[in-house]
């Protein structure tokens, strides 16, 4: 353990769990994830032991220092394992809760949803996140199957078998190039399903041929490195985000929870943002594949961010690592000059490191490929943020934004 530099009780360990690694029955064309399979081609099948699930829930609960322990399965599609893993899975945390809160959310495309399924997340309080890019066309667009087919049917069946059984759910959209121009045709689709709590993520991916095969997302500097055809535009992503603000900050507010908006309220107020691209520094997120490799965060799955394996080293000693330690104190330390001095550092934080691949006026790198977007965007915000830090220190809700604009009349 003397590669540890800090405490673990300086923050909350977090890791991600991969059940099938990449394995998924669609074939989006931007996910990043199925390339992954490249990793472990000697392996016969990506899918976890239940050995492994055994220890893994035994040491994951046992390293919290929050009474709380949160389990988040991914993917791939994790419902290609069966619904018996899973309920393995909550014994084997009951078994290890040690009087421990335990929560689990999933991520999912929704295609493989059943009834069974739908009432083993209600009887044990799964959050279900489901993979949905607004309406038929714009989802179908690149979210299709293995033989090329379309997806967007399954999906909503899916999406109304979780209603019928009353399970919480949220909606995961990618924002690429051909969706980003129609904002409101965007937003309105998940206000008409009673989609109350969205998460909205820009694509953007590289091409960069690498040694071990893997292209997508590498996250070296990489001049050569080519920008992908589905990758959203910073103009694009800020003319989308403050067309979706402004009707929801006059009509939505307190109804509709759009996660990069209570994110950046956070940020104004000067409280923790709740997702890792906003934050000052990452790395308290790491990734576990099938087999134990455990890397530092689920965008940096690359042999060279490999923090080791569950059979031979523990959580403890991977998460609170020097190489972890320094992977997330990196975000805030490389931030270029034009990122120091700009007014809303403090709202972005310079973004995501992975999308940090571009220049400065000055020439210098390091600066996150989606700036524009993002300057304009908190730009146009700024006054709506001010009137809602206002409130909120006043213990007064934010939601009075909306009788405040009918007042001022701006």
């Amino acid at each position: 353990m003397s590669n540890l530099n800090i405490t673990p009780f300086a923050r909350p360990l977090y890791v991600m769990v991969k059940s099938v690694g990449s394995v998924c029955n669609l074939s989006c064309d931007y996910c990043y994830y199925l390339e992954k399979s490249k990793l472990y081609n000697e392996a016969k099948n990506h899918v976890m032991s239940e050995e492994l699930l055994e220890k893994f829930i035994d040491e994951y609960i046992n390293s919290q220092t929050m009474p709380q322990a949160l389990f988040t399965w991914h993917g791939g599609e994790p419902l290609m394992r069966p619904i018996s893993f899973y309920k393995k899975a909550v014994e084997l945390q009951k078994k290890y809760a040690r009087g421990r809160t335990i929560d689990n959310s999933i991520q999912t495309n929704g295609t493989l949803l059943t009834d069974e399924w739908c009432r083993f997340f209600k009887e044990n309080n799964f959050l279900v996140g489901v993979s949905i890019d607004g309406p038929q066309e714009f989802h179908d667009e690149y979210r299709k199957n293995r033989q090329g087919q379309p997806s967007f049917a399954k999906v909503m069946k899916g999406i109304e078998l979780l209603k019928k059984h009353g399970v919480e759910y949220n909606a995961m959209a990618v924002v690429n190039d051909f969706n980003a121009d129609y904002p409101l045709d965007f937003y309105h689709f998940f206000k008409e399903i009673d989609c109350h709590y969205i998460q909205f993520t820009p694509i953007v991916e590289r091409i960069s041929q690498r040694a071990d095969g893997l292209s997508l997302s590498s996250p070296i500097q990489n001049e050569k490195a080519e920008l992908t055809d589905f990758s959203v535009s910073p103009e694009q992503w800020g003319n989308f985000l403050c067309a979706i603000f402004d009707e929801w900050v006059r009509k939505d507010v307190g109804n509709y929870y759009i996660q990069l908006f209570d994110s950046t309220l956070a940020n104004w107020i000067g409280e923790q943002p709740g997702v890792c691209s906003m934050a000052k520094n990452c790395g308290h997120a790491g990734v576990m594949e099938y087999n134990g490799d455990v890397y530092s965060c689920d965008h940096f799955v690359f042999p060279e961010y490999k923090l080791g394996n569950l059979y031979s080293n523990t959580l403890v000693e991977m998460m609170y690592s020097d190489k972890q330690a320094k992977f997330g104190e990196a975000k805030s330390k490389t931030l270029p000059t034009q990122c120091k001095e700009c007014e809303f550092l403090f709202a972005c934080n310079g973004e995501c490191p992975k999308n940090r691949f571009t220049f400065t006026e000055t020439g210098e790198p390091g600066l996150n490929y989606l700036c524009k977007g993002y300057h304009k965007f908190f730009k146009h915000i700024a006054p709506y943020m001010d009137f809602m830090k206002k409130e909120l220190m006043n213990e007064r809700p934010p939601a009075n934004v909306m009788e405040w604009i009918k007042e001022s009349g701006i």
